[in-house]
């Protein structure tokens, strides 16, 4: 038995040592290429310190980010690659245009080492990409106007009366409705939406706007972004959002490698720091919601969270058209 632990024990620390020589050669590598090139719907604003944070740890790898919206980004990639050229070693984007760049050939396998924490649905399982940043769509109420043990515990409970002509959300919500059909299924799914249109619903174009008029008074309840209102509490408005027994749709910001990266090395450095645990807190500080399962954000633990699938994306003009005919809003 001492003989087998020993036999263990060497086997263990010359495979820690071969490790150790992989993450050092590749540190090496990383440092000679010199630069990682970043396309990111993440804003100006953000993306700047964050890229400034990863060349303070990395002296020797810049950061150049080119920053514009997720649609914006997968067109000029789109765009490059078609005329031949691979100018992007890491991107950025929202959970669709991902799965589509994904679809396209644009992105490449790397599962990083710090992705191994990140649970189903928060991660490619084939290794394309590892979310980075959340949406919660949560129902957020004005406490001067509910009571906490007043307010919904769940989404049934927004069909009660009594909420009726009160509740107010973005008059796009069609991620939002892809998600709960995904969660609920697609029968009772539709079920709950054909009710939630009859409650008079106070619609409204925006997430952030939506939060503000919750804070004014404007209605008592609103769907918004749980961040938006966790950013207004903080400011010391009286809002407080609902982690429902129901499941809360989250909407993915995946990070990928460039499928030919010009720096892969720098590339994966970079990937490595952003799902990291430190990378993910400090996106935290820029008042987004950390991917990172042990970062969850709001005012209970262990949410019900449901990540929309970025597969949607393949049937997204379906939920888009079901979502105007039973809520009856208009191109």
């Amino acid at each position: 038995m001492k003989l087998l632990v020993s036999i263990t024990s060497v086997a263990l620390v010359i495979l820690l040592s071969c490790f150790s020589q992989a993450d050092a050669q590749q540190l090496e590598a990383a440092k000679k290429e010199g630069k990682v090139i970043w396309y990111t719907s993440m804003g100006v604003d953000d993306s700047q310190p964050f890229g400034a944070s990863f060349t303070k740890k990395y002296p020797e790898i810049k950061v150049e980010i080119v920053r514009a919206s997720a649609e914006k980004l997968l067109n000029r990639m789109l765009t490059e690659v078609k005329a031949g050229s691979y100018l992007f070693d890491v991107v950025t984007l929202s959970g669709f245009e991902a799965h589509i760049a994904q679809k396209q050939g644009l992105l490449g396998k790397y599962v990083s080492p710090e992705s191994k924490v990140y649970p189903k649905g928060f991660k490619d399982p084939e290794g394309y990409w590892t979310d980075i940043w959340d949406n919660y769509y949560a129902v957020g109420y004005n406490t001067k106007m509910v009571k906490k043990d007043e307010a919904p515990k769940s989404w049934q409970d927004l069909l009660d009366p009594k909420w009726k002509g009160t509740f107010a959300m973005d008059d796009e919500e069609y991620e939002w409705y892809a998600g709960m059909l995904e969660a609920m299924g697609e029968e009772k799914g539709k079920n709950f939406m054909r009710t939630l249109a009859k409650q008079e619903i106070q619609w409204r174009k925006g997430h952030n706007l939506l939060a503000q008029l919750l804070v004014a008074g404007e209605f008592p309840l609103a769907m918004s972004y749980a961040h938006r209102v966790e950013q207004q509490k903080k400011r010391g408005a009286p809002v407080e959002w609902i982690a429902t027994t129901d499941p809360i749709i989250v909407s993915l910001h995946p990070i990928g490698l460039g499928a030919k990266a010009e720096h892969p090395n720098a590339a994966r450095l970079f990937i490595d720091f952003t799902i990291s645990k430190a990378g993910q807190q400090l996106i935290q500080s820029f008042n987004r919601t950390p991917a990172h399962p042990e970062l969850q954000a709001g005012p209970a633990s262990n949410l019900p969270l449901y990540p929309i699938s970025p597969s949607v994306a393949d049937r997204y003009k379906k939920y888009i058209d079901e979502f105007r005919a039973i809520f009856q809003r208009a191109q």
